[in-house]
């Protein structure tokens, strides 16, 4: 069950002896843990196992005769997929593929040079470019080579960032957690009294057994088939 970041900070407040705000505030500890989420979020997403993937069917879609995108969110950290919303044999965009490739690849280049092309049963090539979120809310920006004649509706799958959290939201990482933000936290915590205000050593020692222990849990998320 999931559990309130305020519950995590009423654990933290027992390992470093205050369980009533006076010397950390509860903002103080909030932002210790949006941190270590941010910190654990990080790996979790590169384990490629999609823990976050995203599927936007409403917001984007390519213009007729438009060189990018529109609509993209402002929190994409990795696209996964780009498709026709509509993807039906019936569809006015049968057969359209979207594809990713780098800019300044030659095919690229040569797909920049034609004219606008009818939006079925044609690949499309894309390439994501940027510094992605959490950079701005135009920070990513995805080029289409050629150009369609008419605008296509998309699905946009990808990987966001996460929003930074309160103490009523949720922790939001998966794995069984909770121990290594608690550890994260105290660790972080308990800086603010340290002469160096370094983290304490043997708290952040126990995020990482904890946060080693998260990563093998969630590395694989399907034992149907063999993963090659």
């Amino acid at each position: 069950m999931a559990t309130l970041l305020s519950a995590l900070e009423t654990q933290v407040r027992r390992h470093i002896v205050e369980t009533t705000a006076s010397y950390w505030s509860s903002a103080e500890i909030v932002d210790i843990f949006n941190n270590g989420i941010k910190d654990l979020w990080r790996d979790i997403a590169d384990l490629k196992q999609e823990h976050f993937l995203t599927n936007d069917p409403t917001n984007v879609t390519l213009a007729a005769d438009t060189a990018t995108i529109t609509g993209v969110p402002a929190d994409v950290h990795k696209v996964y997929l780009i498709e026709p919303l509509d993807t039906t044999s019936t569809s006015a965009n049968k057969g359209l593929t979207f594809k990713p490739l780098d800019y300044n690849h030659p095919i690229f280049q040569a797909a920049r040079s034609q004219g606008s092309v009818d939006a079925s049963n044609e690949v499309i090539y894309y390439s994501v470019t940027g510094a992605g979120a959490p950079t701005g809310t135009s920070s990513t920006v995805i080029y289409v080579a050629p150009k369609v004649s008419s605008a296509v509706s998309l699905r946009f799958v990808y990987v966001p960032t996460l929003a930074a959290k309160t103490t009523s939201d949720n922790n939001p990482i998966p794995g069984e957690s909770d121990n290594a933000l608690i550890a994260w936290g105290v660790a972080f915590a308990r800086a603010k009294e340290r002469d160096d205000r370094s983290p304490d050593p043997a708290w952040l020692s126990i995020y990482a057994t904890e946060k080693q222990h998260i990563l093998q849990s969630l590395g694989l998320r399907q034992y149907h088939e063999p993963t090659f």
